[in-house]
């Protein structure tokens, strides 16, 4: 499917008129959130906030307010916040999401998430229910019932909501979905994607002891959700790992089971998208792991994920789905790639570039770099083909024009959701070695595996309770 984000703009008198009518017809107070929806009209700026503000969290909030006003900026960091805060002065500054949206909820029409993955959940389900609009990174959630509740939430709230996987809004993505859809390769045997991730330690064990908590953070707030422990900055020689040495902080979370959701779950969302996206796909039958034996609590450091999806109207059959990361590649050879036509690289071999996806289809391949356009092989028999004529979109205002009236968002929690729970699936195999794990998307678990199930759901950490999660 492709959304069209392009609508007609619609006054404030037309929202209202349509609001009041579909209160009238019987919807239910409690699933429709008006005050947050017509909050700000086609012509009047949007009113913003951040949770997350540094790292990742300026750009979001950056490009989702140009024009735009930002109310409130809020992280544990600020030493990471400062360069946002100087971009926002006017902005009011908080250290604990809680108190800011308790405090501004009424001042403002959107809140953009930016957290560590473990928070995602809690502050996008808290915003949702009080009628915010919300812009979430990527993967949605750290886990599959938190995905499958803000879906829900989101449904009943009925705001703009977004994830933020920006190759979603790309030309690059988009013309897969046509090329695959048109049926350019035929229908689709099987699809591999593929990425250069972790970029940042994994499949070790934790460090002992604990460092100073430098002034600036505030580790329990940091924290939040997950379990307490103690703040450590920095692998010691001994570990062995030769790369960036930072533990949790800013960047390396995204290797422990607690915070992030190791390679898959940075770049999934990305590169599974197209595949997801373009085939139609639903919930998979089944997801299998093949690498290294699980640490306790970190993602192993290289992996091969297989799912099987049921067929669809693209597919030949049921069709498998395979993810690699930590240097795994699918065979150069499936990619039917051949030789370099052009440049100085000409009659070289060509080779897969370190992010990616790659379809098998009936009348040839197709493989796309992620954050590139799509290639067909052989590429002789595509000579002269028709690309799709598409145009640029910005998948930022997307979310903050929707907040307007002025259209739907293109990767809202109704499709991000399904696509979340999708990659978190092959997150939880990923701690359960050696057994193809079967899955009741229904009734939300796993058919053959108690282990598996007590990923799906995890608790947070007592005073850190969140109505709709806990």
């Amino acid at each position: 499917m492709v959304f069209q984000h392009k609508q007609k703009r619609q006054s404030r008198r037309e929202f209202l008129k349509t609001a009041t009518a579909a209160l009238g017809a019987g919807v239910a107070s409690q699933s429709i959130f008006v005050p947050s929806l017509v909050r700000a009209s086609s012509g009047d700026q949007v009113r913003l906030a951040a949770v997350g503000a540094g790292g990742k969290g300026a750009g979001d909030i950056r490009e989702t307010s140009k024009d735009q006003i930002v109310v409130a900026l809020c992280d544990v960091d600020q030493q990471r916040a400062a360069s946002t805060r100087k971009l926002f002065p006017n902005a009011q500054f908080y250290t604990d999401w809680r108190k800011m949206l308790d405090k501004e909820a009424k001042n403002i029409d959107g809140v953009t998430v930016s957290t560590p993955d473990h928070m995602h959940a809690p502050v996008t389900m808290t915003a949702l229910s009080m009628g915010l609009a919300t812009y979430t990174q990527k993967p949605l959630t750290r886990t599959v019932y938190e995905a499958r509740q803000l879906r829900l939430a989101a449904q009943r709230a009925g705001v703009a909501t977004q994830m933020g996987n920006q190759g979603h809004s790309g030309l690059g993505y988009r013309m897969v979905v046509e090329l695959i859809q048109r049926g350019v390769i035929g229908k689709v045997k099987e699809a591999h994607t593929w990425s250069n991730r972790p970029i940042w330690p994994q499949g070790l064990d934790r460090p002992v002891g604990s460092d100073p908590i430098p002034d600036t953070l505030d580790w329990d707030k940091w924290l939040g959700v997950a379990a307490e422990r103690p703040f450590k900055a920095n692998w010691p020689a001994s570990s062995g790992y030769e790369g960036n040495r930072s533990v949790y902080v800013p960047f390396s979370w995204r290797g422990w089971y607690d915070f992030g959701a190791g390679a898959l779950g940075d770049m999934g969302c990305h590169i599974i998208d197209p595949v997801y996206w373009s085939l139609g796909l639903t919930a998979p039958n089944w997801v299998e792991y093949n690498g290294p034996e699980p640490k306790p609590e970190m993602f192993p450091n290289e992996e091969t994920l297989t799912y099987e999806f049921p067929g669809t109207q693209y597919t030949e059959g049921t069709i498998t789905v395979k993810w690699y990361d930590g240097g795994r590649k699918p065979p150069r050879e499936l990619a039917q790639m051949g030789v370099q036509e052009t440049g100085k690289d000409k009659g070289k071999p060509r080779e897969l570039p370190s992010n990616g996806s790659l379809f098998i289809g009936t009348k040839g391949v197709l493989m796309c770099p992620h954050g590139g356009g799509p290639q067909l092989f052989p590429s002789e028999n595509f000579r002269g083909l028709d690309r799709p004529n598409l145009e640029g979109w910005d998948h930022y205002m997307i979310w903050t024009n929707a907040i307007k009236a002025d259209g739907k968002t293109n990767c809202p929690f109704a499709y991000a959701g399904l696509l979340t729970e999708t990659v978190l699936l092959g997150v939880i195999a990923s701690r359960v070695p050696g057994q193809r794990l079967r899955w009741d998307s229904g009734n939300l678990r796993f058919t053959n595996s108690d282990k598996a199930n007590r990923f799906v759901r995890e608790d947070y950490r007592t005073g850190w309770e969140v109505q709709g999660l806990s």
